[in-house]
């Protein structure tokens, strides 16, 4: 039964000291979830850090800069399971230059849970995370109002962050927002109902994610397979053999059908799948195989099989939504490279369209500058056209990122409007 379990992956995002690390350890400690050695190493840190029990957000901060410094830098991801369901959890951070880490987590993601601290409610960092869960199109957000053994466990206190947090995703498109209290450090409503709020009748944070009704975010109507490599082995038994691999995108291939070759858009028709050794009939998301086509034609890396009447748009003019993840500010007219799919193109921004203000969700024109953290829509133009859909429908292939060319750094995360 384990083995047939649906996978639920889900990221523990807000501000800084908001206690997702500490969450995220209460969720493992209270369902059992760790192993006897593990346990016994933090008990054993715990108590050399002074620790009456055990530090719980040592489950999750393993970098010793963040051992030390008590906060999570790097994306920590932790696995368990449940006899409903399993889960792989993202432990992002929440200091603000740490964002470009939370949109890594984010971005395959099929819940988020926002933290808030009961004693300060809805910050900037909050509305930051919740608007980028939003544009990465995650289509649940458990808000959890933490920590509220520090306010006395008050409802008025849960109701008046809830009216906050609700007025201020009233802007944001997201199709599921569900509240709970809890106290991480106490195990309030975490993974066993807390009797220190009979007001909360709603399920613990455990039970939620369990029964959390999801379904697959890979798109299974459009065929697109980009291609990492060509595969000619020097074997006298396949002699001839060219095969095209690569990891398919999103939707099905069977063999017999018509495909097209974008850019070039020659057609032809798949005359045989390999998966590993195997030859199979029909392949799909997200597996690796390798296809040969009857027809011999000029196919490389960054080109993409589709179906002959299902194909994506091939353009080198985007509008595209950007967040900026760099310490220096872009640059205008400044060469990057792009790197969709396996498809990597020099390009450069043309135009900042406008900026979001995080506060208000309002649209800024008034400043094209792009500095670290930014979230705006811009106009970017590649030498040579990417086939691309639009985010909304399919987040493989309407996803990229621009890579500065000077320093090979990744300075973006974009989505294609």
């Amino acid at each position: 039964m384990l083995e047939t379990n649906q996978l639920l992956r889900f990221i523990t995002a807000g501000s800084v000291d908001d206690g997702k690390s500490t969450l995220i350890g209460r969720l493992l400690y209270d369902s059992k979830s760790l192993f006897e050695d593990q346990l016994q190493a933090i008990e054993t840190i715990s108590q050399k850090k002074g620790f009456q029990g055990i530090d719980l957000a040592l489950f999750t901060d393993g970098l010793r800069d963040e051992r030390t410094q008590g906060i999570t830098i790097d994306v920590a991801y932790r696995y368990f399971t449940t006899p409903k369901r399993k889960f792989i959890i993202a432990d992002t951070p929440g200091h603000i230059q740490y964002t470009r880490n939370m949109i890594t987590g984010a971005s395959t993601a099929n819940a988020a849970i926002i933290l808030i601290d009961a004693r300060y409610g809805v910050v900037e960092q909050t509305k930051r995370h919740a608007f980028i869960a939003s544009l990465l199109q995650i289509g649940h957000i458990i808000v959890c109002v933490n920590k509220m053994d520090l306010v006395q466990f008050s409802e008025t206190k849960f109701q008046e962050i809830q009216n906050q947090f609700e007025a201020f995703s009233a802007k944001m498109v997201v199709k599921d927002v569900r509240f709970i209290p809890i106290s991480a450090l106490q195990g309030d409503n975490v993974v066993n109902r807390s009797t220190q709020m009979p007001w909360y009748q709603g399920a613990p944070l455990l039970h939620m994610l369990e029964t959390l009704h999801i379904s697959s975010d890979t798109n299974r109507v459009d065929a697109r397979f980009p291609v990492q490599t060509v595969i000619r082995p020097q074997l006298a038994n396949i002699p001839d053999y060219r095969g095209y691999a690569g990891q398919i995108a999103s939707g099905f291939f069977r063999v017999g059908d018509d495909v097209t070759i974008m850019p070039s858009g020659f057609s032809s028709k798949i005359k045989s799948i390999n998966w590993g050794y195997k030859t199979i009939q029909e392949a799909f998301a997200p597996m690796s195989v390798t296809m040969t086509l009857e027809d011999d034609m000029d196919v490389s890396r960054g080109d993409m099989i589709v179906r002959k009447n299902n194909k994506p748009q091939a353009k080198q003019d985007l509008e595209v939504m950007l967040c900026w993840l760099h310490n220096d500010p872009a640059k205008p007219r400044t060469k990057y490279s792009v790197q969709h799919c396996n498809n990597s193109q020099k390009a450069m921004i043309k135009e900042v369209l406008y900026k979001i203000d995080i506060e208000t969700l309002q649209r800024n024109t008034d400043t094209k500058a792009i500095a670290m953290n930014d979230i705006c829509k811009v106009t970017i133009r590649t030498t040579k056209p990417l086939m691309v859909d639009a985010y909304r429908e399919n987040r493989t292939t309407g996803s990229f990122i621009l890579i500065d060319d000077a320093t090979h750094e990744t300075v973006a995360a974009g989505m294609v409007v």
